[in-house]
């Protein structure tokens, strides 16, 4: 497990990573050995007074792949990982040399593409990204990077990642499993975000 102070990972998008501490490039070169995952999980509030120990972290968080791995001449990494799995952690089950939590997979309530309300849900969070565009980094963290013919769930995903939103507000995202109501708090959160400009078209299931 690969504990940060306001970093949330949605399954489906992707993140880049800088990894210099040694008990995490321990983490690393293990994942590599096997099946090139780890699990990221946001520190909650104060996590400062114990950065050197066990500072406390969050019961949500995200399984995630390597994707793309380098290793640098000081013996760090930068990695590209892939959200795969939200999950529950449950009390870690090793401490050293980094912690080791069994994870409860979350399930993801089912839709379709072809639902009205996912179709409007996904026009709307692209108006968002559109209407966000002129602020650039001080609306996201990285610029959200999308296929034309993205499914909803990777749309939010993306997007969710990349925002400049609070990484409780994030989380409050991830403990959703309908992924079209996570696609309507995603949008009126951008649209906060957006301070103040027309907002894309309204939606709901109601």
């Amino acid at each position: 497990m690969f504990p940060l102070p306001g970093v949330v990972l949605f399954p489906g998008a992707e993140m880049s990573l800088h990894v210099f501490e040694l008990r995490y490039r321990t983490m690393v070169r293990e994942a590599l050995s096997g099946e090139r995952r780890i699990a990221l999980a946001t520190l909650v509030p104060g996590w400062e007074a114990d950065v050197e120990g066990s500072p406390a972290f969050h019961p949500l968080g995200c399984v995630a792949r390597f994707e793309d791995v380098s290793w640098l001449p000081n013996d760090c990494y930068d990695l590209r990982v892939r959200g795969l799995l939200r999950v529950h952690f449950g009390p870690p089950a090793r401490e050293f040399p980094y912690r080791a939590c069994p994870v409860e997979v979350l399930g993801e309530a089912p839709y379709t593409e072809s639902d009205p309300l996912s179709q409007m849900a996904r026009a709307s969070l692209l108006e968002e990204r559109v209407r966000l565009g002129p602020l650039g980094l001080e609306a996201w963290l990285a610029p959200p990077k999308l296929a034309d013919d993205a499914p909803l769930s990777v749309v939010v995903a993306v997007l969710a990642t990349a925002a400049r939103l609070p990484a409780a507000e994030k989380l409050a995202l991830l403990a959703s499993d309908d992924v079209i109501e996570r696609a309507r708090r995603l949008q009126e959160a951008l649209h906060r975000l957006g301070r103040g400009t027309p907002p894309a078209q309204e939606w709901s299931r109601n």
